[in-house]
């Protein structure tokens, strides 16, 4: 069989079984597409480790980076259990295919001034600032993925209560508090320009829309965030993960249980989690040589 019917067995387990966001799909067949176009004349089921190790090699001698060649290498591989959990092979050739070690980065983190000055920026005068003031307070006092800001529903919003419903990865639900400056702004926005706008069939239930009454897209919400760091000046690369990083940071930074961050962020390991101990670790060290007088120059 040739691999575009492993390659689209493949993608209907990685939606259906595994339930994975549409980004994630797309990634994973990319990376077992390049597999297919290193190996030439050789089938998904003629692959030995030895032709993944060649594979490997030449992706590295592209240029391609460390963790771009980690994820290629970890979509390889769950494409490989699925023909073993389907019966297709027998033996997993991916099963001593190791991934280059990475150096776990440190993400940029916003202070509390500069989340203060980029909200401070935003032209109220306009439909369209007060939304993205919405959305800035909103992405600060949740945490949120991007995905989840522009998927975030009318219905999910419980402020009788101060939470908010977040449908995260793999289609896994729960509830992340919200703070009132979000739920003040989100009220404004809702009841003097959303409420206004000729909404879309099948978009009525998505809280933040653009001026046409669709659903906003993650490419906007970069774009409205690339646009607000310019108009303060700020030096630092930024997106919106930044204030999910920010968000988490500063919880930590405060005292807030681990434990209590992962739930908040919908992060299914600790050990995701437990990079914000490390930058709490930096911050603690910056702090001593800022202020401990046996430390300063």
């Amino acid at each position: 069989m040739s691999w575009a019917i492993y390659i689209k067995g493949f993608e209907n387990y990685l939606k259906l079984e595994r339930a994975l966001s549409q980004n994630t799909i797309e990634n994973y067949l990319r990376d077992v597409e390049k597999l297919s176009a290193f190996s030439k004349n050789k089938t998904a089921l003629q692959i030995v480790r030895e032709d993944l190790q060649e594979f490997i090699g030449a992706i590295y001698e592209l240029g391609i980076g460390e963790r771009s060649q980690a994820r290629i290498i970890s979509g390889i591989k769950a494409f490989y259990k699925y023909l073993l959990l389907e019966n297709i092979i027998d033996i997993d050739p991916t099963e001593l295919l190791e991934a280059p070690k990475l150096s776990r980065k440190l993400p940029e983190v916003l202070s509390p001034q500069e989340i203060n000055d980029l909200i401070a920026a935003i032209d109220l005068s306009t439909q369209e600032g007060t939304r993205n003031k919405a959305i800035i307070e909103l992405l600060y006092s949740c945490g949120l993925r991007v995905s989840e800001l522009v998927n975030l529903k009318l219905s999910n919003l419980y402020f009788d209560i101060g939470y908010i419903k977040i449908v995260g990865k793999g289609n896994k639900e729960r509830l992340v508090p919200i703070g009132s400056d979000a739920i003040k702004y989100i009220e404004i926005y809702k009841n003097q320009i959303r409420s206004q706008l000729n909404v879309k069939q099948d978009h009525e239930d998505f809280l933040f829309l653009n001026r046409r009454g669709a659903q906003l897209t993650r490419v906007m919400i970069f774009t409205i965030i690339k646009n607000l760091a310019k108009e303060v000046d700020l030096k630092k690369t930024i997106s919106p993960h930044t204030f999910r990083h920010s968000f988490a940071t500063h919880l930590v930074e405060g005292g807030a249980d681990l434990r209590a961050v992962q739930e908040m962020l919908g992060h299914e390991s600790i050990t995701t989690t437990e990079i914000y101990t490390h930058l709490d670790r930096e911050y603690l060290r910056e702090t001593i040589l800022s202020y401990h007088p046996r430390h300063k120059a």
